[in-house]
């Protein structure tokens, strides 16, 4: 058995995937208790009243495809919080198990881990050292019932690219011990292919993407999880049948073609340029102490107040998210990278 496997939950490792209707053309669908017409206002083809693909195959293809994976390294989800929740299910038992963090970072791992009744153990990020990651503070600590841990890069809402080498350092650690969760989310902005070399090295790191940053497709609500043959087989048992919708994979597909991916990916290179751009102009401000070095498509920035810098920018007609909050991120604003018009609108609201 794949050690990665292991590490599942036996119940799901055992688990009889659910046997879907299958559908052939020219055939009459008389076997999935479906509506035999279109809802009023639906022109789409086929109807909106037919179930979409068990499994979105066409579009599974294509974003291995364009990942660079083969097909069944790669499992479809509606985004990759989705795939977050199939993984902390997947392998965590309830009142058993635990999920370690290291924040600041997204806030879902966590949630996630508390929905399925597992355990979270924390590790901060070393705010001293540009938010590095503590690999031995994760290493050191590790238990029998540690199962998953979960590394943002480009971590969000630090915006800091993890270094590859302390990456590959807690994958080989944790080799048959735990998987390593490694949410890829921004890594278009980065310029980094990081994410993808490393599941030819490391059974036990699974990648997730999405196509709601760089491609703007948030409200389709696509991601993907990539990672062993067989962790990805298991973890899909738990989806659902039928759950992507066929307009969202319509879109999805759409959006990777060549003509339109070039497109995308000229925005990419601006908002890049963008965040350049505000970084510098922002370091200039005197409500602003410290602008963190970003490698996605916002900038983490340390203000003197930052309420009122939050106000400031809302009186401007811009909003912005306060992480003050966070006892790891203080004084902290996260700034989202917009159009260069918005981008001067922020800037005359703070100026």
């Amino acid at each position: 058995m794949n050690s990665i496997v292991s590490l599942l939950r036996p119940e799901i490792r055992r688990l009889r995937p659910y046997r879907n209707a299958v559908f052939e053309p020219g055939l009459a669908r008389l076997n999935a208790n479906e509506n035999p017409w279109p809802p009023p206002g639906d022109s789409s083809d086929p109807g909106l009243n037919w179930y979409p693909e068990a499994v979105p195959v066409s579009l599974q293809n294509r974003l291995a495809m364009h990942y660079g994976v083969a097909q069944e390294q790669l499992l479809v989800t509606r985004g990759s919080s989705e795939a977050i929740d199939l993984l902390v299910r997947g392998f965590c038992r309830a009142g058993q198990d635990t999920v370690v963090i290291c924040p600041p970072t997204f806030g879902m791992y966590e949630v996630y881990a508390q929905v399925q009744g597992a355990a979270v153990r924390v590790v901060p990020l070393r705010r001293e050292q540009d938010y590095t990651l503590d690999v031995d503070g994760i290493v050191g600590d590790w238990a029998e019932t540690d199962r998953l841990v979960f590394v943002c890069s480009p971590n969000n809402p630090t915006g800091n690219l993890i270094a590859l080498a302390d990456i590959a350092r807690l994958a080989e650690q944790l080799r048959g011990r735990g998987c390593l969760v490694l949410d890829a989310a921004y890594a278009e902005f980065s310029g980094s292919r990081q994410s993808i070399d490393l599941i030819a090295d490391f059974d036990n790191v699974v990648v997730l993407r999405t196509l709601s940053k760089a491609m703007a497709l948030a409200g389709v609500r696509c991601g993907a999880l990539i990672g062993a043959r067989e962790v990805v087989d298991l973890i899909g048992r738990i989806l659902p049948p039928y759950a992507f919708p066929t307009p969202c994979a319509r879109a999805a597909e759409a959006c990777i073609e060549p003509g339109n991916a070039a497109e995308w990916r000229r925005r990419v290179d601006l908002l890049v340029r963008e965040r350049a751009r505000m970084s510098d102009a922002l370091a200039a401000l005197p409500a602003i102490t410290r602008v963190w070095p970003s490698s996605a498509n916002f900038i983490l920035v340390e203000t003197r107040d930052p309420r009122d810098f939050a106000a400031a920018a809302k009186r401007g007609r811009v909003l912005v998210r306060d992480f003050s909050w966070d006892p790891y991120l203080p004084r902290c604003v996260r700034i989202t990278i917009g159009t260069p018009a918005e981008n001067d609108q922020l800037l005359a609201a703070l100026g």
